[in-house]
């Protein structure tokens, strides 16, 4: 028997749905708003959720990462009575386990819930796997999580793995840790960069050459396809390879057989392929500057890792580590911080993700000097312009229409601020109410909330939420 929430201001449907629910031999529930619903699926236990878009107080969409935090990491069934492709595209991106238009019959909804079940009966089957050798990859937020969980799935086959995300997400971290946690842990990790292949070495360099195969060949070279063998090959920005350098190596990846320059038999490599790319290569097939074969080749696993404004809490994890690590190498003190100075931090977006955060660490490291506190000034000036900028707007489109002149979308923030604003109202509101039900009972709110208790008060110091 397993127990369901749904998430639904239409309470006809919620009673339609709890029936039959119940009628499969389920226990069902239900709440009309996001902030009931999130505070429910924090108290109990839940395999699945079915979670609506649009609800009187906020998205759906934006609550999903909050209830897939829940103590028993529920399966999400988002439906709609609007279906929007984007909105499958970041559900699914999200971690939702799937995404449907509301039916007219109720019970045209069970069949998702089933596969959910069986899904999650089969998961709990399976061998509990080792600790990950995660080195450098630092986080506990149910983004990571999720990116994680499909690292450790790539770890243990034999799959090829397509790594995608923006610029400074991780990727050859990433590429490396799947290396590390598998079979071929003890042969070669080896780094094709796919942005700096010389275009008159380029296949010397991939797959060797025989003395003399060409002017300057004083020697036989053994390629990094051959390197290898045994190992993994990591193609990193596969979508900066050329059309002619994709057919080329569509052949080695099918066969795992190439031909030396100059060479008269071929060779056999049994490498593992990973690539990763900051690039839309579906796009790239369609206009005509990828091959569709190569693509379906690759993306036998896809990791797609989240960019670091959406990693909820790892920015001051993440800041600490490398402040540490940075302070050893240069023989310095470890520094105190400003409470300000971590909220700064998180504030700002981060379009670089984790590489400029942490270019921006050392730079504060060596501008602070012997100043044992870190506060915000001490950030690069272009950051601290940045958020000053950040909430001068956000204060304006707080403020009523100052006059008719002004273009209505002159008031609307940037998509990504919205959001986080949405979802800082979802987390106030679960707050306060948390604390009311445990009666500001710190040890209760953490048991019910899955929130350390340093992330706890933190969050309440954020919202000015009373915990006496």
């Amino acid at each position: 028997m397993a127990n369901i929430l749904i998430i639904d201001d239409d309470q006809m449907l919620c009673d339609m749905l709890c029936r039959q629910i119940e009628r499969m031999g389920h226990e069902a529930d239900y709440r009309t708003n996001i902030a009931d619903g999130i505070a429910r699926a924090a108290s109990a236990s839940y395999e699945v959720v079915y979670l609506d878009v649009n609800l009187p107080d906020g998205n759906g969409l934006d609550a999903l990462p909050l209830i897939k935090a829940g103590p028993s990491s529920p399966e999400v069934i988002i439906f709609t009575a609007e279906g929007d492709p984007n909105g499958a595209e970041l559900a699914i991106n999200s971690g939702a386990w799937d995404y449907i238009e509301k039916p007219l019959v109720a019970r045209e909804m069970m069949l998702p819930l089933a596969r959910a079940l069986q899904y999650r009966e089969e998961k709990t089957k399976k061998k509990p796997r080792a600790a990950l050798k995660r080195e450098r990859i630092i986080g506990g937020s149910p983004q990571l999580q999720d990116s994680l969980d499909l690292l450790a799935e790539a770890a243990s086959g034999e799959e090829n793995v397509l790594l995608t995300g923006e610029t400074g997400t991780g990727k050859e971290l990433f590429a490396r840790a799947i290396h590390e946690n598998s079979g071929r842990a003890g042969k070669n990790f080896v780094v094709v960069d796919c942005t700096a292949l010389p275009g008159n070495l380029v296949e010397s360099m991939l797959f060797g050459h025989e003395k003399g195969a060409f002017t300057g060949a004083d020697q036989s070279h053994t390629g990094l396809i051959k390197q290898a063998d045994g190992g993994t090959l990591f193609l990193d920005e596969v979508g900066e390879l050329s059309l002619f350098l994709q057919k080329s190596f569509l052949r080695v990846l099918q066969e795992h057989r190439f031909r030396p320059l100059g060479g008269q038999t071929e060779l056999e490599s049994d490498f593992r392929l990973v690539a990763a790319t900051n690039r839309d290569l579906d796009l790239l097939v369609e206009q005509g500057d990828f091959r569709q074969d190569l693509l379906f080749r690759l993306k036998s696993l896809m990791i797609q890792l989240p960019p670091l404004r959406d990693r909820e809490g790892d920015v001051k994890e993440i800041a600490i580590h490398y402040i540490q690590q940075i302070s050893e190498n240069i023989g310095t003190e470890m520094k105190g911080f400003s409470s300000d100075f971590f909220e700064a931090l998180e504030r700002y977006n981060w379009p670089g993700n984790i590489r400029e955060l942490l270019s921006t660490l050392e730079r504060v490291l060596v501008t602070s000097e012997d100043e044992p506190i870190l506060f915000p000034r001490h950030l690069p000036t272009q950051i601290r312009v940045h958020l000053a900028q950040s909430l001068i707007d956000r204060n304006t489109v707080d403020q009523p229409l100052a006059g008719a002149g002004k273009a209505k979308n002159q008031l609307l923030p940037p998509l990504k601020d919205y959001r986080q604003d949405a979802m800082a109202e979802v987390e106030r509101k679960y707050l306060t109410q948390l604390m009311v039900s445990t009666g500001n009972n710190i040890n209760e709110a953490r048991r019910i909330s899955g929130l350390s208790q340093s992330r706890l008060y933190h969050l309440l110091k954020k919202y000015q939420i009373s915990s006496s």
